[in-house]
């Protein structure tokens, strides 16, 4: 349908966090036809997510954290329950999320199941996020959490069964896609 594609023209707009940048491109169309457009594109990075659960007890373990994108946009008290995640920072996606599983829940995990990459909002963001599962058990607990001190995350970590979970889901508690994504899919496989 579209063949081509070339960038003609890249701005920088920002990159005071991370990279915001203005791309004109062009394409060809099916109709043989070329298309000029131009969009913004944020490039901050690829990152990593996973859904720690336990078969025994039938919990998950969550986190709960201040968003200010959400706080903006409506979330009142910003506030906002996820699953654990964080940047690759140039690490593969399994250290990123096993370094991001210790430093935000305590828990120091060693084998995981990764699920599926996905484009969280291919409109504008270029980031690619890697989904992961694995249990874990209270043996496993080497710290309370939190998320590192230097990045001041103030992570809360939330232990709560499958059944709470789902139903935080139902009700409206739990509004972030990655977290929606993997406790359907710990449900859908018949997991938990």
């Amino acid at each position: 349908m579209i063949k081509d594609v070339k960038i003609l023209k890249t701005e920088l707009l920002s990159d005071n966090w991370y990279i915001l940048k203005k791309l004109t491109y062009e394409y060809l169309k099916k109709d043989g036809t070329h298309q000029q457009q131009t969009r913004e594109v944020y490039d901050r990075g690829n990152g990593a997510t996973i859904l720690l659960y336990n078969t025994t007890q039938q919990t998950v373990i969550l986190t709960k954290q201040f968003r200010l994108p959400t706080f903006v946009n409506g979330n009142e008290g910003g506030m906002l329950i996820e699953t654990c995640a964080g940047l690759l920072d140039k690490d593969n996606p399994e250290d990123c999320i096993k370094r991001e599983t210790e430093e935000e829940t305590g828990y120091k995990i060693k084998d995981v199941r990764k699920i599926y990459e996905v484009y969280m909002s291919p409109g504008s963001v270029t980031e690619k996020i890697y989904f992961f599962i694995a249990e874990y058990s209270s043996d496993m607990k080497i710290n309370d959490g939190g998320g590192v001190d230097g990045e001041e995350e103030n992570i809360e970590v939330l232990e709560l069964s499958i059944n709470e979970a789902i139903e935080m889901l139902d009700n409206g508690e739990i509004k972030d896609a990655k977290t929606i994504m993997l406790l359907q899919y710990i449900k859908l496989k018949n997991i938990l």
